[in-house]
């Protein structure tokens, strides 16, 4: 079967949704689901439309070449053309590609110093600076729902949540180990070590994409403590929620309230509950290959920054840039995103069967 064939059945649908929806007597809940449905379908159609155009074109061309007077020019016209269409076939390929249907979600980010000590933990606040400034350039929202510190400014564990339009289709990539080598603040022998932190960005769920059952929560209260004894919450303020059936954990003691914190964290819980579901959909879809741009476990190691030298190599695209100071401040990491969008885009191509 052509490609022109396999691409009819989307245009009858583009038609029947346009039909319905001129019908009328449909309820508001039919209706928006139409329109999203045929305005997910409208760009592809129009890509269809350029290619068969294109196409046509192509073949008024070919009869051309056989007349003496236009063949010269036909013959300039179709060797344009013919670097067009594999082009217009791509940009049709690109757009037939299954949505991820978390993309547009907003994201919660996740920092954890990993092996190094005090070093990992700055290195962690390091690359919070980093998505900040990202979120920033953006514009992105980007707020602190918890943090743990250390003495020296470093965070051994940091979780934001970023909002913003298409926010978690880009930060997505950015699940994985990082590791840093340069020298740290405290070597006083100038040795380079190397430390390392990962980084979880997870589609925030809402109410309606995750059911809990309440009966599943235990939900303890406890008196917050502030790094270092500071900030002391003399009320029963901080709340640690587990979710019995998975074993999954969250603590919140950021703020003063206990209603609040109890908010926050069931946020998070149920953005790790939707993430565990969505990991295992994905482990499922894909047991049998692993991707090119990583399957996102946060025990692979993605990232390399490399301070003596300011590079920064991200392992599974195989990309070097030797603009680290640009990177960390989250005006060059676009780069390095891109990248890997189009990595997985190729690799989604080449799987898909049209």
């Amino acid at each position: 079967m052509s490609l022109q064939q396999k691409l009819q059945p989307i245009k009858a649908r583009h038609r029947e949704l346009a039909a319905l929806m001129a019908e009328g007597g449909l309820s508001g809940d039919q209706f928006a689901d139409l329109s999203c449905e045929y305005a997910e379908l409208s760009p592809v159609v129009e890509a269809i439309d350029a290619y068969e155009k294109a196409l046509q074109e192509q073949q008024d061309l070919e009869e051309m070449l056989a007349d003496p007077d236009m063949k010269a020019m036909a013959q300039d016209d179709l060797y344009a053309l013919e670097k067009k269409i594999p082009a217009l076939e791509d940009q049709i390929k690109l757009a037939l590609i299954p949505k991820d249907s978390a993309d547009t979600k907003n994201a919660i980010l996740e920092i954890r110093a990993g092996t190094g000590g005090d070093e990992a933990a700055l290195f962690a606040a390091d690359l919070f600076a980093m998505y900040r400034g990202y979120a920033a350039a953006h514009g992105w929202q980007m707020g602190v729902v918890s943090a743990a510190e250390n003495d020296i400014g470093g965070y051994k564990e940091i979780i934001a949540e970023v909002k913003g339009r298409d926010v978690f289709s880009r930060l997505k990539f950015e699940s994985g180990a990082h590791r840093v080598q340069r020298v740290p603040k405290t070597e006083s022998g100038g040795r380079i070590h190397t430390s390392a932190a990962t980084v979880a960005v997870l589609p925030e769920a809402e109410e309606v994409d995750i059911a809990i059952n309440p009966e599943d929560l235990r939900i303890d209260t406890y008196r917050s403590q502030g790094a270092g004894g500071q900030h002391v919450n003399t009320t029963d303020s901080a709340v640690r929620i587990t979710h019995v059936p998975t074993g999954i954990v969250v603590e919140m003691q950021e703020e003063r309230s206990q209603h609040k914190n109890r908010a926050k964290a069931m946020t998070v819980l149920r953005t790790r509950l939707y993430d565990a579901q969505r990991q295992k959909l994905a482990a499922d879809r894909a047991a049998d290959r692993k991707g090119q741009v990583g399957s996102g476990d946060r025990s692979e190691r993605i990232r390399t920054y490399n301070f003596p030298q300011s590079r920064i190599t991200d392992h599974r695209v195989n990309l070097t840039l030797y603009k680290l100071d640009e990177v960390l401040s989250g005006e060059a990491l676009d780069e390095v995103i891109d990248q890997l969008i189009a990595e997985d885009q190729a690799e989604r191509l080449a799987e898909l069967d049209v």
